[in-house]
C-alpha cells in the first residue's frame, strides 16, 4: 500500500558499494522537454501502473476466493500476503544485487515476468498453486521497485527530476487503485479468473512497451555491494529504538490498514448491507483521500515537526478505525476516509523520519523500513482474518484498534527527546 511513497532511495549507497571502473565523465542527463525525457517519464509512469495493479490484484476478490476454493477469509487473504511477502523477499535480495545489474533490463524483465505469472494465476487449479505463483510474482515485481527511483535520479536532470518522480509515484497510486476497482468490476461480470487474466494481459502489453521504449542507462555504473558491511549496518539500526520503533510503527499501521481493506468487502457484501459489486469497487477510490493525506502532511512537515505530525496521524487513524465499528454505511465511509488519510500521512512521516535520522548508511535504514512495512502487511493482514472468522466484524475492529494503539504508543516512545543521528561515531567517516 505504499503507492504514494515508494523507495525514494536506492537500496545501495556509497558506503556499501565499490564501483567497477574509474570515474568517467557523465553524459548529459535528460532535460525536460527532450524526447529522451518524455520516453523516461512515460515508461516510468507505466511501470508504476503495472506494479501496483498486479501487487494488490486479489485484495477485492477475497470473498470470491473463499467461495471458489472453500477457504476461510484469513486463508484467502494469503493471496494478498504472499504477494507482499514476495515483494519483501525480493527487495532484500536486490539490496545486495540491484546495483550490479542493468537498470532498464532488470525493470523490463520484472514487468514481463510478473505479468506472465499474473496470467498463470488465472489457470491455478487449486489455492496452493495460486499462492506459489503469487509469491513469485511479488518477488518479480520487486525488481522494479528496487531500482526505479535510482534510475530516475541517474538519468533525469535535477531541474526535471521532481516532475518525473511525481509521475512515477502517481502511477503507483493510480495503478493500485485502478487495479482493485477493475478486478472487482471484471469479477462481478465474470469471475476472478477473468480479472486475473485480463489484468495480466494488460500489464504484459505494458511490460513489452516498456522494454521497447525505455531509454538505455547512460550514467549507470555497475557496483558491488559489500554484504557483510550492509548486514552490519542493518544490525546497528535494529539496536537503536529511535529506528526500531519507527520500523514497528510502519509495520503496525500498514498491517492494520491492509487488514481493513482486505476484509471490509466481506461486510459490505453481507446481508447487513448487501451492496452490489460495482458499489463495493468504489471503496477503493478512497485512495484519492490517501494521496491528499500524503501531500498535505508532506507540506505541513516543512513547517511543523515531523514527529508531532506522525503522532497526530496515528491518533487520527485510531479514530477512523473506531468509526468503522458503527454499522451505518455513511459512518463507515467517513471512518474509512479518516483511516486512509491518516495512514498515508503516518507512512509519509515515518519514512521521512527514518531518512532524515540516518545520516550514515541511509540505504540500509530505508531498506529495513520497507522490509518491516511489507512484512507487517503480510503477517497482520492475514492473521487478523482469524479474528473476523471467529468473532465477527466488531471483534476484528477491536483487534485493529489495539494494533493502532500500540503503534501510537511506539510513535511517542520512538520520537522522545533529541536523537543523535546514526553513524556519527559508530561508522567511520565516508567519502
Amino acid at each position: 500500500m505504499n503507492e504514494v511513497i515508494m523507495h525514494h532511495t536506492s537500496f545501495s549507497s556509497e558506503e556499501e558499494v565499490t564501483a567497477s571502473g574509474h570515474a568517467l565523465h557523465q553524459p548529459e542527463k535528460a532535460e525536460k522537454g527532450s524526447a529522451r525525457y518524455r520516453h523516461i517519464r512515460n515508461c516510468m509512469l507505466l511501470s508504476g501502473l503495472s506494479v501496483f495493479a498486479q501487487l494488490y490484484l486479489f485484495q477485492p476478490l477475497l470473498s470470491e476466493l473463499c467461495r471458489v476454493f472453500g477457504v476461510t477469509p484469513a486463508t484467502s487473504s494469503l493471496a494478498v500476503s504472499f504477494a507482499t511477502i514476495g515483494m519483501a523477499i525480493g527487495l532484500f535480495i536486490f539490496a545486495f544485487r540491484a546495483d550490479a545489474l542493468s537498470r532498464e533490463r532488470l525493470m523490463s524483465f520484472a514487468l514481463i515476468a510478473s505479468s506472465v505469472l499474473t496470467i498463470l494465476t488465472a489457470f491455478a487449479w487449486d489455492f496452493v498453486p495460486l499462492l506459489v505463483l503469487t509469491l513469485l510474482k511479488g518477488i518479480a515485481l520487486s525488481g522494479v521497485s528496487a531500482v526505479a527511483l535510482a534510475y530516475l535520479n541517474e538519468e533525469v536532470s535535477p531541474a526535471a527530476i521532481g516532475v518525473a518522480i511525481s509521475l512515477y509515484l502517481s502511477g503507483n497510486t493510480i495503478g493500485g487503485m485502478s487495479g482493485r476497482v477493475t478486478s472487482t468490476l471484471i469479477a462481478g461480470w465474470g469471475d476472478w479468473r477473468w480479472a486475473a487474466g485480463i489484468i495480466g494481459l494488460v500489464t504484459l502489453l505494458i511490460g513489452l512497451q516498456f522494454a521497447r521504449r525505455i531509454p538505455h542507462s547512460r550514467n549507470f555504473r555497475p557496483q558491488t555491494v559489500h554484504m557483510k558491511i550492509k548486514l552490519r549496518r542493518m544490525g546497528q539500526f535494529l539496536t537503536q529504538f529511535s529506528f526500531l520503533g519507527l520500523y514497528l510503527v510502519a509495520a503496525l499501521v500498514m498491517g492494520a490498514f491492509v487488514s481493513v481493506y482486505n476484509y471490509i468487502s466481506f461486510v459490505l457484501e453481507s446481508p447487513e448491507f448487501n451492496l452490489p459489486h460495482y458499489i463495493v469497487a468504489m471503496i477503493y477510490m478512497m485512495y484519492t483521500v490517501g494521496v491528499a493525506g500524503s501531500v498535505i502532511t508532506g507540506k505541513l512537515s516543512d513547517r511543523y515537526d515531523a514527529a508531532t505530525l506522525l503522532k497526530g496521524s496515528v491518533l487520527l487513524m485510531l479514530w477512523g478505525v473506531v468509526l468503522l465499528s458503527i454499522m451505518k454505511l455513511w459512518v463507515m465511509v467517513i471512518g474509512l476516509g479518516m483511516m486512509t488519510f491518516a495512514f498515508f500521512s503516518a507512512h509519509t512521516m515515518a519514512c521521512r523520519l527514518v531518512s532524515v535520522r540516518a545520516k550514515r548508511a541511509k540505504s540500509s535504514a530505508t531498506c529495513l523500513y520497507w522490509l518491516f512495512y511489507y512484512i507487517g502487511s503480510s503477517i497482520i493482514g492475514s492473521s487478523t482474518g482469524v479474528t473476523l472468522t471467529r468473532y465477527g466484524w466488531n471483534g476484528f475492529i477491536l483487534v485493529i484498534i489495539a494494533i493502532v494503539i500500540v503503534a501510537l504508543i511506539l510513535s511517542f516512545l520512538a520520537t522522545r527527546g533529541k536523537r543523535r543521528p546514526f553513524g556519527l561515531h559508530e561508522i567511520a567517516p565516508l567519502h
